[in-house]
């Protein structure tokens, strides 16, 4: 049997005025800046795929090691007949490597904003899995969203979010968004997450600013985007791609620095930039182990087994959920 027809989207995005507003209340800082979403159009999408082949990106390539290789354990601690529900899901390279090892699952629920991908995933996934219901859910999942589990409310629900997306959080933020997935998973449900952890600055660095330049468009292209959406006149030529490591903070943070004194408009606002003047476009986390752990921990979730590639660059870490202190929902 093959389900791939069956595959519907359910749209939980954000509206053109909810994006408006944030990209103008983000402008409007002292210290500019703009919200990661914006980075994933369809162009956007394809060019995080290339980011990940360049040889500085350790960090696609070393996760995907560590999933192949400890994946029958992951499954083991996942059991049988779950519900598997991916916030940012990408291109679902590494969902295939679990769904091969997991015994039974019942369905997958991948969540991302790029529509095009989303739908293109979803329903390779379908065909190839054909006794799994595939579910996808267009949404930001950095913000509250249902998803359409009512035929699953029974089941195991487990939450797969690789990649360190969780990296991209600021610790408060990231604890309020593990604290919802805790309320979605609980009582019985449990974490599965990719961690980028503390390492030399150097490599860093050169992971975030790859010698072939593909970030710095993956950078640009958000203004690129904005451009096309919202009637805005950003001129590509006089911005460039920056990331610095802050070590105090253990975090790289992605910029795009104006080279010019200049002014942008925007759906009829405006907005100055000095020269030299910089807006924050994303910040990536490096985590020590131990801090993580109880980051998650006061989330709600019991620590569990955790996977490292040989060099300790990565860490894969399943969690149970224990300690929701509210009910079971099925939002996110």
């Amino acid at each position: 049997m093959n389900n791939a027809s069956s595959v519907a989207l359910l749209d939980e995005a954000p509206d053109f005025g909810h994006n408006l507003s944030e990209i103008r209340d983000g402008l409007s800082q002292k210290h500019k800046v703009l919200p990661p979403r914006l980075f994933y159009d369809q162009y956007g999408a394809r060019l995080f795929e290339e980011i990940c082949l360049q040889p500085e990106y350790y960090l696609t390539r070393t996760e995907l090691a560590i999933m192949q290789k400890y994946s029958d354990q992951m499954a083991g601690e996942i059991g049988p007949g779950a519900c598997i529900i991916e916030p940012g899901s990408g291109a679902g390279q590494k969902i295939r490597i679990l769904l091969d090892a997991l015994d039974a699952p019942v369905s997958y629920v991948p969540v991302d904003i790029s529509v095009e991908q989303l739908d293109a995933c979803a329903h390779e996934l379908s065909a190839e899995y054909t006794s799994l219901a595939v579910q996808p859910v267009v949404a930001d999942f950095t913000q509250p969203f249902q998803l359409p589990l009512a035929d699953v409310a029974e089941r195991r629900r487990v939450v797969y979010f690789p990649g360190s997306t969780i990296g991209n959080f600021e610790p408060r933020s990231a604890l309020k968004l593990l604290q919802r997935i805790c309320k979605l998973a609980a009582p019985e449900g449990a974490l599965l997450i990719g961690v980028d952890l503390r390492k030399d600055p150097e490599q860093l660095k050169r992971a975030y600013n790859d010698a072939a330049g593909i970030t710095a468009q993956f950078n640009l292209n958000m203004l690129a985007r904005i451009n096309r959406e919202y009637a805005a006149d950003f001129d590509l030529s006089h911005f460039k791609h920056e990331a610095v490591y802050q070590e105090m903070a253990g975090r790289i943070e992605m910029r795009l620095i104006s080279t010019v004194a200049q002014r942008v408009r925007i759906c009829g606002s405006v907005f100055t930039f000095k020269a030299g003047e910089y807006i924050v476009t994303e910040h990536s986390y490096k985590w020590r182990p131990d801090d993580f752990a109880r980051l998650v921990s006061a989330a709600g979730f019991a620590p569990g087994p955790a996977w490292f590639d040989e060099n300790r660059w990565f860490m894969v870490q399943f969690f149970t959920a224990v300690n929701a202190s509210f009910q079971q929902s099925s939002a996110i």
